[in-house]
């Protein structure tokens, strides 16, 4: 089989920064490549240059043999390449027909041709099952549905190369397993596929091939039949990483967080809570388990003061916070990583250290009369930033500039410094590699550890089943089960996320 795609000695530097050191690889015609590394190992920076969003400073990048330079998405698409990006790409006021054909609208007489779109989608969806609503606008979708829309997107543009970048961080196992499915129909179809994640399980499982980077440099090239788990950690890392993360005896106390009858609607004006109960002890990580979309984030948005619940209350040790703003519940002690870092976790266009103190600019000492110590912000900043191992040169640098994990460990570390007695953590691993999630991991449990409660959502069903004390299950708006740490493996809770079973109050089943 002739090559696809042939990368050979890229370099592209950033001030102060080599993204990317004589990177070189290929891969051929209806392979899939798996490109694994640690977060800022230039695995995105590499695909962002393929697909035309920058330029490489060296090197040269081939497509099926020809020589190319590629100076724009829109040169990419013309060339077949399609790229599903991390962070999504999507007009959020606009419906989802018109974002999959915005850029390559069919026409009929002068008039766009509604009928043959929605033709050419349906078949798409129906084809690889990818549901979604064509006529819904994007800031109503599910983060797993504005992911479908995305694939969809490349698909029907027809892509002969197609990139995805952690397509899988924010879908459920069963999705997950479906998009897999998805990819290896289009291999047979002799697409070639760049397959960026940091899922060890999901590379053994679908690529042909490995590539692996860290610190801008390839440190491995390998066929899939011949790699084994444990060496690509050490290969991505540099170090062995163990996810086993040892842990104080369960000895929770008095509650420090209780939801009675909490309801709440969705942005559609859809009841998505209805009539939750739950609490968190201290010294307790209480785990929330479910597909996502069966009111996970309304959860998480009442919890923290985003959304004004319809009814119940929320008290937070022993008060009432119902009707409290964000900040009120914050300095109450309650800390908050949200589940979309980019829509409600950060602002991009600011910098890291602006990022980090965005909890803390306005109190002392940071803050005197009204006026910002600049000097005090900025060593905050970077002692976070060495802390948490943010790879940045400093922290006057954009936020936007990070990668995703790096974007992820600057929120995870300016929620952690405000010294919570209540973490609310929201899918707190989505996009970090597997040396960063050890790292959070550990901190997660040491906010357990020091008496204090943690409320955990996750889509990763193995990260619920390894940090969770407790793990409730939500289907549809409501707890359908609960149960203790060991009692449940992950086909078991499984069963309660599809709402095919539901525990009685007495803890047996329905």
């Amino acid at each position: 089989m002739a090559a696809a795609v042939e990368m050979l000695n890229i370099s592209k530097f950033y001030p102060g920064v080599v993204a990317t050191d004589h990177v070189s690889f290929s891969v051929d015609e209806g392979q899939i490549l798996g490109l694994i590394g640690e977060n800022g190992a230039g695995k995105s920076t590499m695909m962002n240059m393929l697909y035309g969003m920058t330029e490489p400073d060296i090197g040269t990048i081939k497509l099926f043999g020809r020589e190319v330079r590629i100076q724009s998405p829109n040169m990419a698409i013309k060339l077949g390449i399609g790229m599903v990006h991390q962070h999504f790409m999507l007009m959020p006021n606009l419906t989802v027909l018109q974002n999959i054909i915005l850029g390559n609208t069919p026409t009929k007489n002068g008039l766009i041709d509604i009928k043959t779109a929605k033709e050419k989608i349906n078949k798409i969806m129906e084809t690889y099952d990818l549901p979604v609503n064509l006529d819904e606008k994007i800031y109503q979708l599910s983060v797993g549905e504005k992911q479908r829309v995305e694939i969809i997107k490349a698909l029907y543009r027809e892509a002969k190369i197609l990139i995805l970048d952690e397509p899988t961080a924010v879908l459920t196992p069963t999705e997950t397993d479906k998009l897999l499915e998805v990819l290896r129909q289009l291999k047979e179809q002799g697409v070639t596929i760049i397959f960026i994640t940091h899922k060890l399980r999901e590379v053994m499982a679908i690529t042909d091939k490995i590539v692996v980077m860290r610190k801008g440099l390839v440190t491995g090239t390998l066929s899939t039949d011949e790699a084994r788990t444990d060496s690509l950690s050490d290969m991505m890392v540099g170090r062995k990483v163990n996810l086993d993360i040892p842990r104080n005896d369960y000895a929770p106390g008095e509650k420090v967080l209780e939801v009675k009858g909490l309801c709440a609607l969705n942005q559609r004006g859809l009841p998505a809570l209805k009539g939750v109960d739950l609490y968190v002890r201290k010294g307790e990580i209480v785990g929330i388990a479910g597909v996502e979309g069966n009111g996970q984030t309304e959860l998480i948005e009442t919890i923290s003061g985003m959304l004004r619940p319809t009814a119940g209350e929320i008290i937070f040790k022993g008060n009432d916070v119902t009707t409290c703003s964000v900040r009120e519940r914050r300095e109450q002690g309650m800390s908050h990583i949200p589940e979309d870092r980019l829509k409600m976790g950060s602002a991009k266009e600011c910098s890291i250290r602006d990022n980090m103190i965005l909890n803390r600019y306005y109190q002392k000492p940071y803050c005197r009369a009204g006026v910002l110590d600049s000097r005090k912000l900025l060593e905050l900043s970077e002692k976070l930033c060495r802390d948490f191992e943010v790879k940045t040169p400093n922290s006057e640098y954009k936020l936007g500039t990070l990668s995703g994990g790096n974007m992820q460990k600057v929120i995870f570390a300016r929620e952690m410094e405000a010294n919570p007695d209540f973490l609310i953590a929201a899918q707190p691993t989505r996009g970090v590699d597997i040396g960063a999630i050890e790292s959070i991991h550990h901190k997660i449990v040491e906010v357990r550890d020091s008496g204090r409660g943690v409320l955990l959502v996750s889509a990763e069903l193995d990260e619920i089943l390894s940090l969770s004390d407790r793990i409730l299950v939500m289907y549809e708006g409501e707890i359908m089960a609960e149960f203790k740490r060991g009692e449940a493996d992950e086909r078991t809770i499984a069963e309660y996320m599809t709402g095919s079973k539901r525990q009685t109050e007495k803890g047996g089943q329905d």
